[in-house]
C-alpha cells in the first residue's frame, strides 16, 4: 500500500529527528491533526513483577497541564489507573469505551474509580492507549491519546476505524525513534569528563588504562565515576555503565 504524500513525509521527518523535543513537537502536531490533543508517553527499562521502578528513571513525555500530571503522576493515580493496567497486560490499541464496559460490569475498584472521576473532572473522557511491543520482561512503553475537549467515545472511535492504521505508525515510530535519541531525566545529566570515563569503563579499560588516555591521575578517574553513579542515582560502576546506555548518554556525537 502506497502512504499518502504528507503521511510519508512525516514519517521521514520524524525518522530524521535528532532530539526527543523535536520529535515530540512533530508528534504532537500529527496527532492533534486525528483529534488528539493531549498525549502522555511513559516507558521504562526497570520494571518488574511488582512495580514500574523509580519515576525519576521513567521517560515521560506529556503536555498535559501540570494541574493534571501534579495528580496523576506525582501523586501516583497512574498507579491505580485502568488504562495504564490495561496497558500493562495487553499489547496493542484499546479504545477507552472499555472503561464503561469495567464500570457496567463492576470490574473497578474503589482506587480505579477514583482515578475515572478525576479524568472526567480534567475533561480527559476519550481517547485510545497504545502499548508497545517489548522483547523485555523489564521493559515497558506506552501512550495514552487523549481527545480534544467536545469530542465524545463514538466519534474517536469512528476517527480510528479511518486512520487507524496511520495513527498506530506514527506511534509505534515514535517509540521506536525515542529508544534510539538520548534522553535524561532532571538531575542526571552527566559532564563530559564523567560521560567518557564510564564510556572507557564499557570498553573494558582498567582504572589506570583510563588514567594514560584522559591523561589524569586514578585519583580523579575515580572522582568523575563517583560523581557519575551519584547522578544516575545508582551504587556501581556497572550500574552507571548500563543506566546511561540506556539513556543513550554514552557515545553521543557532540554536534
Amino acid at each position: 500500500m502506497t502512504l499518502p504524500l504528507d503521511l510519508r513525509s512525516r514519517l521521514i521527518a520524524m525518522t530524521n529527528a535528532g532530539t526527543v523535543e523535536e520529535l515530540w513537537s512533530m508528534h504532537l502536531q500529527g496527532m492533534a491533526r486525528y483529534g488528539f490533543d493531549r498525549l502522555m508517553y511513559g516507558f521504562t527499562r526497570y520494571r518488574t513483577t511488582t512495580s514500574l521502578g523509580d519515576p525519576n528513571d521513567f521517560v515521560l513525555l506529556t503536555n498535559h497541564s501540570t494541574d493534571y500530571t501534579d495528580v496523576f503522576i506525582g501523586d501516583g493515580l497512574y498507579h491505580h489507573a485502568p488504562m495504564v493496567r490495561w496497558a500493562l497486560e495487553h499489547e496493542g490499541a484499546c479504545s477507552w469505551r472499555v472503561l464503561g464496559e469495567m464500570i457496567a460490569q463492576g470490574n473497578l475498584t474503589e482506587a480505579e474509580r477514583r482515578v475515572i472521576e478525576f479524568n472526567l473532572g480534567m475533561d480527559v473522557r476519550a481517547g485510545y492507549s497504545i502499548s508497545f511491543k517489548s522483547v523485555s520482561s523489564r521493559a515497558k512503553g506506552a501512550i495514552a491519546l487523549t481527545a480534544r475537549p467536545g469530542l465524545q467515545q463514538h466519534e474517536i472511535d469512528a476517527t480510528w476505524d479511518r486512520h487507524g492504521d496511520d495513527i498506530m505508525l506514527m506511534n509505534n515510530l515514535l517509540h521506536l525513534k525515542i529508544l534510539t535519541l538520548p534522553y535524561i531525566p532532571p538531575n542526571q545529566t552527566l559532564t563530559k569528563r564523567q560521560r567518557e570515563a564510564l564510556e572507557w569503563v564499557g570498553d573494558g579499560k582498567t582504572m589506570q588504562d583510563i588514567a594514560a588516555i584522559m591523561g589524569l591521575t586514578q585519583a580523579t578517574i575515580e572522582k568523575h565515576l563517583r560523581l557519575a553513579r551519584e547522578a544516575l542515582n545508582v551504587e556501581t560502576t556497572a550500574q552507571a555503565v548500563a543506566k546511561a546506555a540506556f539513556q543513550n548518554q554514552m557515545f553521543v556525537i557532540d554536534i
